[in-house]
């Protein structure tokens, strides 16, 4: 009776590791229901799937299926791509799955992951994980790996000569070596802790976004491919994109840039330069009526931006009140404001207060200063010079002092030199009593050339806007009390 006990139950032990032997262990319900459900399983649930049925399977896709546990495709033998990313994974055992080419594991609560076995490895997307660390040194087939938004500290890219993406934003890196991936093309590292990256042996790259960052410095002179810029939110001063002529986007916000030059950027669409320091921005590409984006707002010291064509208006550009646009960038200093003053002749000349500037007796704020109510009492050209943080403006007039004229009602200059040099550029009366009425001046064959006021500016020996030539021209001056007084003067260059 013992006898036929134990043969029975040897039979039983036979029987099971035989059925064994045939089915794959799947404890997850959800897992083999979407087996079942892919019709690599009948049903109903029973914790196995027929093995024959998954050994030769090569695509896996069963994302977004709740699953807990992945126990089972250990039996996938032949798989070579599996997606089963949004689900709720804390594992994944992968590790005898050697013909895995593509891992999607993408978006659940892995901790750890090895794939350190899977050599033939070519894409790896384990990102919006819970990993603080990801080894891929064995697999240097690898031309696509993703795993952004986890708690990776440090990543070592190195042994991946192939690597053509390279996502790995919103983690704790601070720094990575990324010289020996000679062959990327897109790489994001926003949201990390970098204070220096080298990107200068990536000559391919088309696609970098290193913001949200510590950086300092970025060096992208050598990147020669480069469409796409994202470098917001780093402590950059500087920022150099002239050798990136194929550049058509650029998002530099919320830095500590100082001047910014896209001259040679032909191909700009879209530019976020705002919340920086910029003195001056330089736009003057060619090709300004295909921006689609333009922001340069809040950088509190930019009061000029050159641009393709200063007379148009720019509506959709970002801040749309901004108006100061210049056709050359030595135009910028013209928005600075400064006083200015009329030449002087007479005894003596008291200087009045201003608004805008300060005296210099040389130009550039070169030379004595000299304040609000200094005599002056020998002729001299003086500067009114001004200067904000980024640029600088400043006028200049000629005091000379005659004592001869000291007494008189007025002053009739014999000669005047319209050459823009500062001196003399202007022909007018000096009134010193505001005993002249009005002024006409004509040529010597008596054509009308010029009408004003004593209070003008003068003339610049002009007709039309045409340069009139060296000659002698007369004037004809009425006094206040109807006195007429002609004569002439000569004009000079």
């Amino acid at each position: 009776m013992v006898y036929k006990i134990n043969f029975f139950t040897l039979c039983l032990f036979l029987i099971s590791t035989f059925c064994a032997s045939q089915n794959t262990f799947v404890p997850d319900d959800n897992f083999e229901q979407a087996l079942i459900n892919l019709g690599f399983d009948s049903g109903p649930l029973d914790d196995f799937v027929p093995t024959a049925n998954i050994n030769t399977v090569t695509n896996l896709d069963v994302a977004s299926q709740n699953i807990l546990d992945l126990t089972g495709i250990q039996d996938f033998a032949a798989i070579s791509i599996l997606d089963c990313s949004e689900n709720n994974l804390a594992s994944l055992p992968i590790t005898s799955n050697t013909n895995l080419t593509e891992l999607y594991c993408n978006n659940n609560a892995l901790t750890t992951l090895n794939v350190s076995a899977l050599t033939a490895l070519r894409i790896l997307w384990c990102d919006f994980n819970q990993l603080t660390t990801i080894n891929v040194a064995n697999n240097p087939n690898l031309i696509s790996l993703t795993c952004g938004n986890n708690f990776i500290s440090s990543l070592n890219t190195t042994q991946n000569p192939n690597l053509n993406v390279l996502v790995c934003e919103n983690n704790q890196i601070s720094n990575i070596d990324v010289s020996q991936n000679t062959t990327l093309n897109s790489f994001l590292i926003r949201g990390n802790l970098l204070t220096n990256l080298d990107v200068s042996q990536n000559s391919n790259l088309a696609f970098l976004d290193c913001g949200i960052n510590q950086l300092t410095n970025l060096d992208v002179s050598q990147n020669l491919n480069l469409r796409v810029l994202l470098c917001f939110n780093n402590l950059l001063t500087n920022l150099d994109v002239s050798q990136n002529t194929l550049l058509s986007d650029l998002s530099c916000e919320f830095n500590q840039i100082t001047q910014l030059d896209m001259s040679r950027n032909t191909s700009l669409v879209n530019l976020n330069c705002s919340n920086n320091n910029l003195c001056w921005l330089n736009i003057k590409n060619g090709t300004n009526e295909n921006a689609t984006i333009m922001n340069f707002e809040l950088n509190a010291n930019l009061n000029c931006v050159v641009v393709d064509d200063a007379s148009l208006s720019f509506p959709n550009w970002i801040p749309a009140s901004f108006s100061n646009y210049v056709n050359q960038l030595s135009d910028c200093g013209n928005f600075v404001p400064v006083d200015t003053l009329q030449n002087f002749i007479g005894a003596s000349y008291v200087l009045p207060v201003l608004n805008n500037g300060n005296y210099f007796t040389q130009s550039g704020g070169n030379g004595l200063p000299l304040q609000a109510g200094d005599i002056i009492s020998t002729t001299q050209t003086i500067y009114i010079y001004n200067e904000t943080v980024c640029d600088s403006n400043e006028s200049q007039f000629t005091v000379s002092i005659n004592l001869d004229i000291a007494n008189n009602d007025y002053y009739i200059p014999k000669y005047f030199t319209p050459n823009n040099d500062g001196n003399h550029d202007y022909w007018n009366v000096i009134d010193n009593n505001n005993s002249v009425n009005h002024i006409v001046i004509y040529n010597r064959y008596g054509k009308f050339l010029k009408f004003m006021l004593p209070t003008s500016q003068g003339w610049d020996g002009t007709l039309n806007g045409s340069h009139l030539p060296v000659d002698s021209y007369w004037y004809k001056i009425t006094l206040n009390n109807k006195t007429v007084i002609r004569g002439f003067f000569a004009l000079k260059r």
